[in-house]
């Protein structure tokens, strides 16, 4: 008979998120990980297989998560462009210091150059995509944003509005994303407001 788990594979994964934040690419192990939920390295690579493989699993939960996420938001924000704002907090929370998002950007330009990561991070921007779009479309039905505005030009905008917002403030360092983030989104959002 197996022995229960200890540490489920969900805390694993949320311990490699705040692992990555913290070291970055370059001091990422499943050492460190296993450090950071009080098991065994041998216990990770029975698991995962290798730091590849639990890199690969967290790219996977990542794109489950983003379900998971948009009906969490939905259920307290009763406004699209509210359950838009909270989304992309949510997104964004693990990244709440200028070193941490840039260890996370390392981490995702790494995975630009493996097909594997790639794919998934191409996965994830697609639901990414999609969440955006169908919040912005159900506020266009809504009125909160005016009729005929083009749904998807704008989800466009808003993904580049959160990448070059975290960029822009890791350099420029003033106040927190998190209240960034809103700010430039109220910005690109407010020529389709109704007045």
């Amino acid at each position: 008979m197996a022995r229960p788990r200890g540490v489920d594979d969900l805390a694993i994964l949320r311990a490699a998120t705040e692992v990555m934040g913290r070291v970055g690419p370059a001091g990422f192990t499943l050492a460190a990980v296993a450090r950071e939920v009080a098991l065994v390295p041998a216990t990770l690579t029975q698991r995962f297989g290798s730091k590849r493989g639990l890199l690969l699993a967290l790219a996977d939960r990542t794109v489950e998560d983003i379900g998971e996420l948009i009906a969490r938001v939905r259920a307290v924000h009763e406004g699209a462009l509210d359950a838009l704002a909270a989304l992309i907090a949510e997104w964004t929370a693990a990244m709440d210091t200028p070193e941490t998002f840039a260890n996370h950007l390392a981490f995702w330009c790494a995975d630009l150059g493996d097909p594997e990561l790639y794919e998934r991070a191409l996965t994830v921007h697609r639901a990414q995509t999609e969440a955006i779009l169908g919040l912005l479309t159900e506020a266009v039905a809504a009125g909160e944003l005016r009729s005929g505005t083009d749904a998807a030009a704008l989800a466009r905008t808003v993904q580049v509005v959160i990448a070059g917002t975290g960029v822009t403030w890791a350099v420029a360092r003033e106040g927190g994303l998190a209240q960034r983030l809103r700010q430039e989104l109220d910005t690109a959002l407010s020529p389709h407001v109704p007045t």
